[in-house]
């Protein structure tokens, strides 16, 4: 009766996606699961992320995208942008981590990288956005891609952070975005 229930209990729970690294960026549905690697990057949880912020000497920069403000909004609308919630001391870089981006989304993607290691493309730095977000691991991508050799990539974001209820703070999104 045991083994039969065992068995009814796992044919009824799907099996867990195993995702692989694709070879480019991930260009569409940003939101699903994610590999467990980044070929020449260092994959983090959020235990040790923290353990990493608490010892300082560690970058943290935020891909979280941010939310455009709607185009047809009525005259006398007030915009709002939600706050963001982020890992103490986070640079907040958004919409650096799509598949595609602009020259300028680039640029200013290199420019928060500098900012964030003072030029040092040898200092670690750590790359999150929420849990199970492509955005996070291409933007890992493209840094390792661009010569940084200390990037660490936490895929399970702050959601993951939050889970552990680690602290947080709003951070506004780095001017030039």
């Amino acid at each position: 009766m045991r083994a039969a229930w065992l068995a009814l209990v796992l044919l009824a729970t799907p099996a867990l996606a195993q995702v692989s690294e694709p070879e480019g960026y991930r260009m569409d549905h940003y939101r699903g699961p994610v590999p467990e690697a980044l070929e020449g990057g260092t994959v983090l949880g959020p235990e040790d992320a923290h353990a990493l912020w608490e010892a300082g000497g560690m970058a943290f920069i935020d891909v979280l995208p941010r939310a455009p403000k709607p185009e047809n909004l009525p005259e006398g609308t007030i915009w709002r942008e939600k706050p963001r919630e982020s890992i103490p001391g986070a640079i907040w870089l958004p919409n650096v981590g799509y598949g595609a981006i602009a020259e300028e989304t680039a640029a200013y993607f290199r420019a928060g990288l500098e900012k964030a290691t003072a030029g040092d493309k040898a200092h670690p730095v750590t790359i999150f956005c929420l849990d199970e977000c492509w955005m996070s691991w291409n933007a890992a991508k493209r840094a390792l891609e661009w010569g940084y050799s200390n990037v660490y990539w936490l895929p399970g974001g702050t959601d993951g952070w939050v889970f552990y209820d680690f602290p947080t703070e709003v951070v506004e999104a780095e001017a030039g975005g």
